[in-house]
């Protein structure tokens, strides 16, 4: 920044040293043993501002950022509004470049396949709508969808008079190869696109995607993936799945500030995908016509690069660990209480992570989830969807122990008391 001639952001000495000296100290130890250390998550969880008088259980909806994350968007808004035509326009969006190698460093692909975008909808919709696709051509999701890319799928059907044919899924699946049966199932000669969640949003339930993509690629057919629940949580690289489409969020399990996200789009694939807003002729081959959104601040796709650094620093194999050994200390001893709990979620599968749903026989969701709120101060997310009805329940980094602990003891209470 400094040799740019951009001010530099006053981040508080603490949180960077935090990052830094906890990352020495994993760096000698066995990610599976770390994730029991709870003096170095203390350290970590020490880099975020959290409300002390609440527990935050819903990273699936929208994550806190670290505060040194949170500090430099602030301080790039602020100086944006001194002079947004020259700050934020001239010296700070020139930035989203360097956002975009990182990105794409991580999700192992070329940077001129990354478009930076708001969020996972923004980015999944582009795909989604973009295709060209015509009266009586067949698109394939599952009921496990994002209910967000069910409706845009919906509205394709009422505009265009395409085919939406939704796949049934149990969840948990019986194996892979019986999700994979389903779809190859629901492929006729009219099917051009199969879209689907890489983890569903509810149940954290990996799907079997390089299958998926690979039985697509051999019939022709694209295969959309959604990220959204994935991306810097549970292992993600393009060519691991071997996907031309994927979207994603970043205020999730990246813990960018709220608003980031990106696509992705294999290059051989860019000058056929129509751009949700208008872009020139000139950048038809260019990743960079999915992100003609107009007038936006700089600062926040700024941040993401702030947020890799952090995730960078835990890595990817920690995190993971830390994630699943948190969520198994209050899944697998609600399990063990009452045969009335169950968790639907894969707790052995090493493609699982931290988001879970749990139902419990005789209480309704919605009631449990405001009980829980209203009694522990401890959000969690309810819902009554394709066949689910339960609360879920997605812990991050930043928690500890004690609040699982807290957790599944008014869990606990609830079972024997009600709500």
């Amino acid at each position: 920044m400094a040799q740019a001639g951009l001010p530099r952001p006053v981040f508080r000495r603490s949180a960077l040293r935090t990052v830094w000296e906890s990352a020495a100290h994993a760096a000698l130890t066995p990610p599976n043993v770390l994730a029991a250390d709870e003096s170095y998550w203390s350290s970590i969880r020490n880099a975020f501002a959290l409300d002390p008088s609440l527990i935050y259980l819903n990273s699936a909806g929208c994550s806190p950022a670290p505060r040194h994350v949170l500090e430099g968007m602030i301080h790039d808004l602020r100086y944006s509004n001194e002079a947004p035509v020259e700050y934020m326009w001239r010296r700070l969006e020139p930035r989203i470049e360097i956002v975009r190698r990182g990105l794409a460093a991580e999700f192992g692909c070329d940077a001129e396949e990354i478009a930076i975008t708001r969020n996972a909808s923004e980015a999944n919709e582009i795909a989604i709508l973009g295709l060209s696709l015509h009266s009586g051509d067949e698109a394939i999701v599952t009921t496990h969808n994002y209910d967000r890319m069910l409706a845009a799928w919906d509205q394709r059907a009422r505009r265009d008079g395409i085919v939406v044919k939704r796949v049934a899924l149990e969840m948990p699946p019986a194996s892979d190869a019986e999700v994979v049966d389903l779809i190859r199932a629901a492929i006729t000669p009219r099917t051009k696109v199969i879209e689907l969640p890489q983890l569903t949003n509810w149940t954290g339930q990996p799907l079997p995607i390089a299958e998926i993509v690979a039985l697509g690629r051999s019939q022709g057919i694209n295969v959309l993936v959604d990220g959204a629940q994935a991306f810097a949580h549970t292992p993600s690289t393009r060519d691991a799945m071997g996907c031309d489409y994927y979207g994603t969020s970043l205020h999730k399990w990246l813990l960018a500030p709220v608003g980031t996200g990106f696509l992705y789009v294999r290059r051989s694939r860019i000058e056929g995908l129509w751009p949700l807003m208008a872009a020139p002729a000139s950048l038809t081959g260019d990743i960079r016509k999915f992100e003609e959104v107009g007038t936006h601040p700089a600062a926040n796709h700024n941040a993401i690069l702030t947020a890799l650094a952090f995730h960078r620093a835990i890595g990817s194999a920690r995190k993971l660990a830390r994630l699943r050994l948190v969520r198994d200390r209050w899944a697998r001893a609600l399990m063990a209480e009452s045969s009335r709990v169950r968790v639907r979620t894969p707790l052995d599968d090493p493609r699982s992570g931290a988001v879970t749903i749990v139902e419990v026989e005789g209480l309704d969701p919605v009631r449990l989830y405001e009980w829980l709120w209203s009694q522990y101060r401890i959000i969690t997310s309810p819902t009554t969807f394709a066949g689910l009805s339960g609360i879920r329940v997605t812990p991050n980094v930043f928690t500890s122990f004690a609040e699982v602990d807290t957790f599944a003891e008014a869990m606990r209470r609830a079972l024997l008391k009600g709500v």
